[in-house]
């Protein structure tokens, strides 16, 4: 999966990184994602996840993209942009079903008849079939054995008229590391490849001690800033938006170039740390859009200009996206995929 700029590290970057690793299969968002993998020159497949909008069949089809479907509308646009091609010969297509997640996807009443509808086309293949589960971390969840046994049974329902599928795949990254009876002959790992594995949770009679063992993955993404000013204060000032931190003693504070319009998040204020010179800081009052506080007291040498790691790892410290998650109270694919356009990205050879 390189959707949504690949979770922030950069689509283009990361799809050119794993193309070169043998990678078949690239999944995206949108048609608009596909195209630019391909004016980029990425030449493997490319799974359109969450479908088209109408107007955009001509361009998907042009540039080989291979959408997920699910609706008569999606079906017919796709045979019209086939046609006008001429000698294209058919084009694949991935159907999506619902299988309890309730988001996009067929319903399953619906399965066979579309499945049928799609195989009759002189101008579509039905390359693939999928599903999305809802809870894959939570090991023990009923809805996640109820999702996994409808899956199964599509396969049975299109094998009893004929069709067979190349392609079936429902196991995201939390699935890939967790559930093995999800795994079928293609699976979506999204998170686990910039180097996290999202926590487990538990239900019902599920034994802790058979939670799977995290994969032994690194963040592949180190997030820099730098110190702008520095000033010493005497007790009892206050600092930043509202006055929300106010020092207890004599104190040196660091002002850093960024905020929460760069993706640092806001919710972290008052809470979260970074590092500086091999030590970690704590972040005080309140973050705002360009710029952010930080306690450096106890910091020796610290001067203008020294660099400042709000994810990665320096001496004896770590931060990641999954800290910074914690602080603001969201999940770490709100923080990778929120980092803004203006944060300059550098890619390094990992050779």
């Amino acid at each position: 999966m390189v959707k949504c700029d690949a979770y922030g590290h950069g689509t283009v970057e990361c799809a050119r990184a794993l193309e070169a690793e043998g990678a078949e299969w690239l999944g995206i968002t949108s048609t608009e994602e596909g195209l630019r993998l391909r004016q980029a020159g990425i030449a493997c497949r490319i799974l359109v996840m969450a479908g088209f909008w109408r107007g955009e069949e001509e361009a998907l089809v042009a540039g080989q993209l291979t959408p997920n479907v699910w609706t008569l509308e999606h079906l017919e646009l796709l045979e019209h942009a086939v046609r006008a091609r001429h000698n294209q010969g058919k084009l694949p297509v991935h159907l999506k079903i619902d299988t309890g997640m309730g988001r996009l996807g067929l319903p399953l009443t619906e399965l066979q008849k579309m499945a049928g509808r799609i195989v009759s086309s002189s101008e579509l293949e039905l390359e693939g079939v999928c599903s999305h589960l809802a809870s894959s971390e939570v090991l023990g969840a009923q809805d996640v054995a109820a999702q996994i046994t409808r899956f199964a049974q599509i396969r049975e329902q299109l094998r009893s008229i004929g069709i067979e599928p190349r392609y079936r795949h429902l196991a995201n990254t939390a699935a890939i590391v967790g559930r093995p009876e999800t795994w079928d002959n293609m699976v979506r790992p999204g998170l686990v490849l910039y180097g996290y594995n999202l926590p487990y949770a538990v239900a019902g009679d599920f034994d802790e001690q058979q939670i799977p063992k995290p994969l032994p993955v690194t963040p592949i993404l180190s997030w820099k800033t730098r110190i702008i000013s520095l000033r010493d204060f005497p007790t009892g000032q206050a600092i930043g938006y509202n006055g929300t931190f106010v020092t207890k003693a004599p104190s040196r504070i660091a002002v850093i170039a960024s905020g929460y319009g760069d993706g640092f998040r806001r919710g972290m204020s008052n809470k979260g740390r970074v590092i500086v010179r091999d030590r970690y800081a704590p972040m005080v009052g309140n973050i705002s859009m360009d710029l952010s506080t930080i306690d450096v007291t106890a910091i020796p040498n610290v001067a203008l200009g020294d660099e400042v790691l709000l994810i990665g790892a320096s001496g004896q410290c770590k931060l990641t996206a999954q800290d910074q998650a914690q602080w603001a109270g969201t999940i770490p694919y709100e923080i990778t995929c929120g980092l803004a356009a203006r944060v300059q990205r550098i890619y390094l050879d990992g050779k």
